[in-house]
């Protein structure tokens, strides 16, 4: 039996226990409250969760093989909005909790060889991938940052791996040395990197001039998009039989809600993708924090919450 019906995209689900898995980290496991499976999921898929006035994205970091049960981590962040102090000081196993999703857009690809740069609790979509590398037969290396031992999570599950992975707190090495990490540019090594945003933006400036394909991040906040302009676009909704002229003060998104035209959202910034709209016409102008490389030339799809269109009309399947 499934709790998921895929029209839904909500699940009711029970926190059914709550582990301190680091200083300051806690892990979140969420099951059906009736015994029911759970949706399926690949490693680096992230869920919703619909807390109290706020949604927030956490990467699913158990076995995908085990249908029974949902597991995040959860970092109680210094300048949280309301997420993780709400989990960390509020939520208690036997609480209930909407979730969204699972959806991923930081999915491994087949390759020869892989390098995994985890910066502190950007180790939860690395986990998974780990896991299904090893079940691939493909080498694979982590490099793993944080601010001291004590803050970073799952070291013994990671200690089984051995010198594949290395473990790098800031307070005994300093900053990761990604110039030796990322010397070798090898043909067939894809690289996954998920954390800060210092950490994105140094992995980012190492790899410019790496094949496309062969870099792939994982964000945790929505990149800053205030030095970018925005010009009006008219935006025409097929089924809705509906022609928008959206200004350029204006999200698509919020153009869309004003004329009753419904569209699946959570964070409203561009991290979660669950606002993706087919594009039948028109070329957009991707600004989200999903895609990189080469996926930013898609014209089939975009997140109406933060993206705009390179034409003066698109046409969405909606």
């Amino acid at each position: 039996m499934s709790v998921y019906d895929e029209g839904d995209g909500v699940l009711d689900l029970r926190v059914e226990s709550m582990t301190v898995e680091a200083e300051g980290v806690l892990t979140l496991v969420l099951v059906d409250p009736d015994g029911g499976r759970l949706p399926e999921w690949t490693p680096g898929a992230h869920v919703d969760l619909w807390l109290p006035e706020v949604v927030r994205q956490y990467s699913l970091c158990g076995d995908p093989d085990d249908r029974s049960r949902y597991v995040v981590a959860v970092l109680q962040a210094p300048d949280s909005r309301g997420g993780s102090e709400y989990i960390h000081r509020l939520l208690r196993p036997g609480d209930r909790v909407e979730v969204g999703g699972p959806r991923n857009h930081f999915a491994l690809r087949p390759a020869k060889e892989y390098l995994f740069i985890a910066g502190g609790i950007g180790i939860t979509p690395i986990l998974p991938m780990i896991r299904e590398a090893d079940r691939r037969g493909a080498p694979w290396r982590l490099v793993y940052g944080g601010r001291s031992r004590r803050s970073m999570a799952f070291l013994e599950r990671l200690r089984g791996y051995g010198d594949r992975v290395l473990v790098w707190p800031e307070d005994e090495q300093g900053l990761l040395d990604l110039d030796t990490a990322l010397a070798a540019n090898d043909d067939g090594l894809a690289v996954y990197c998920c954390g800060p945003a210092g950490l994105i933006a140094a992995v980012e400036s190492r790899c410019a001039t790496w094949p496309t394909d062969a870099v792939n991040f994982e964000r945790f906040t929505a990149r800053d998009l205030s030095a970018l302009s925005s010009a009006p676009v008219t935006v025409t909704c097929a089924r809705s039989q509906l022609t928008l002229e959206v200004s350029a003060a204006e999200s698509i998104l919020d153009a869309l809600e004003a004329a009753g035209v419904g569209v699946a959202n959570a964070c409203r910034d561009g991290v979660c993708g669950s606002c993706e709209v087919a594009v039948l016409a028109g070329t957009p102008d991707h600004r989200d924090s999903i895609r990189s490389g080469a996926e930013l030339d898609d014209t089939t799809s975009l997140a109406v919450c933060v993206s705009r269109a390179r034409t003066p009309e698109l046409v969405l399947d909606i």
